[in-house]
């Protein structure tokens, strides 16, 4: 199937072919003729395959720019909404749909801007979004497309009562209501039917990792972590990394550490950190500027950085999902990445959790010549010399 065959407007198509793209995803594929039809979607699949455009081009496709809010779609971080937001930008360049952006952190006066001079798509994060509708500045009484994104993600930042409040301000009647979600915990499942009218579930392969992604756990005692990434560091020709933290206070020391270890480009990314400096970190790391980012989980979900070619847990996500979501910002676009997760004997039963959600036993391997701590977890990983160095992508146009 060609993105030509679904449907889609003559100005969005023309986006998407300057683009570079023909042939959809198969979330695209499945979602954008039900969307089109008016039909009330449940989308899920692995992070990388495209699900922001299976649900933008549709939307730019069915409503004509008419100078207010027809289309809201909510996020649950401000790098998302960017994100989201440049998309609908790109996509409906020339269909001539107005996009305004609004997150917190930041000044009233651009967004409130982008409102008066009459948005068609808005694209929010749920605390600015109702503080602006309180304000009256907002109103969302010709919204006919709610989407809902990385529901589940909001429900894990306590998000779901403020988004209930925003679901109830959007008429009833003639709206449909798109919802995409990673997992579906019983409180999502109970929102889900409170919002979504007859909807058609669009499931693919979502607890999958990536072929193009070779992945491992590295077991090691606890005081020896540190000193065990700054050896996997050394040992591996890196174009660029990702290191994921549980908190804040780790990604600050972790940043510190490879400082003094002589790692000069590092950036930082967390939800303590000013937006302002989220957003420069973020395109530090997109340009090549650094090739170090360590981040909270607040980079994990959605963000599209290519080129990644490597990705380290520091520790084992508690969240087994969240496993799929780390390692999935490398091996994009049908690169091939590499994937380290640290693993102690306290996080033994997170790693059990994620072989479980994954349907598949992950490899232990371990470094040759570290000088390791015994740990029993060590007993049956056997050692490697080398870490292959995983190059970025070919300079090519990827799919969305």
């Amino acid at each position: 199937m060609l993105f030509s065959e679904l449907g889609l407007s003559d100005p969005v198509l023309e986006a998407v072919t300057e683009s570079g793209y023909t042939t959809p995803t198969p979330i695209q594929a499945r979602s954008i003729p039900l969307i089109l039809e008016g039909r009330d979607v449940i989308g899920a699949s692995q992070t990388g395959t495209g699900k922001t455009a299976a649900f933008a081009l549709p939307t730019l496709t069915k409503h004509k720019p008419c100078g207010r809010p027809v289309c809201l779609v909510l996020e649950p971080t401000r790098e998302l909404a960017h994100q989201v937001a440049e998309a609908f930008e790109h996509y409906g360049k020339h269909s001539g749909h107005k996009v305004a952006l609004l997150y917190g952190g930041v000044g009233y006066g651009k967004q409130v801007e982008d409102l008066e001079n009459g948005a068609d798509i808005v694209v929010a994060t749920p605390g600015r979004l109702l503080d602006l509708h309180a304000r009256g500045t907002l109103k969302l009484d010709n919204v006919h497309t709610l989407i809902l994104d990385e529901v589940d993600r909001m429900l894990d930042m306590g998000f779901l009562p403020d988004v209930r409040k925003i679901v109830n301000f959007v008429p009833p009647a003639n709206r449909q209501t798109l919802f995409f979600s990673a997992t579906m915990p019983p409180a999502i499942e109970t929102f889900a039917k409170w919002c979504l009218k007859d909807p058609v579930e669009v499931e693919i392969a979502r607890r999958a990792v990536a072929a193009t992604v070779t992945h491992a756990f590295y077991p090691v005692s606890m005081d020896q972590r540190d000193e065990l990434l700054l050896a996997i560091l050394k040992e591996t020709d890196f174009h660029s990394v990702m290191i994921f933290t549980r908190t804040r206070k780790e990604a600050n020391n972790l940043a510190l550490l490879f400082e003094k270890a002589g790692h000069s480009k590092v950036a930082v990314m967390h939800s303590d950190i000013r937006q302002a400096d989220r957003m420069k970190a973020l395109k530090d790391f997109k340009e090549g500027t650094c090739n170090i980012l360590v981040a909270t989980d607040v980079a994990a979900r959605g963000i599209d950085i290519s080129g990644v070619s490597h990705v380290i847990n520091y520790r084992v996500p508690e969240n087994a999902e969240d496993y799929v979501h780390r390692i999935g910002r490398t091996g994009r676009a049908e690169a091939e990445g590499d994937a380290f997760t640290l693993l102690t004997a306290d996080e033994l039963e997170f790693a059990e959790s994620v072989e479980r959600f994954i349907s598949q036993k992950i490899k232990r391997k371990k470094l040759e010549e570290f000088n390791y701590t015994y740990t029993a977890l060590l007993d049956d990983s056997p050692a490697r010399s080398v870490i292959k160095k995983r190059r970025p992508a070919p300079k090519r146009r990827r799919r969305k």
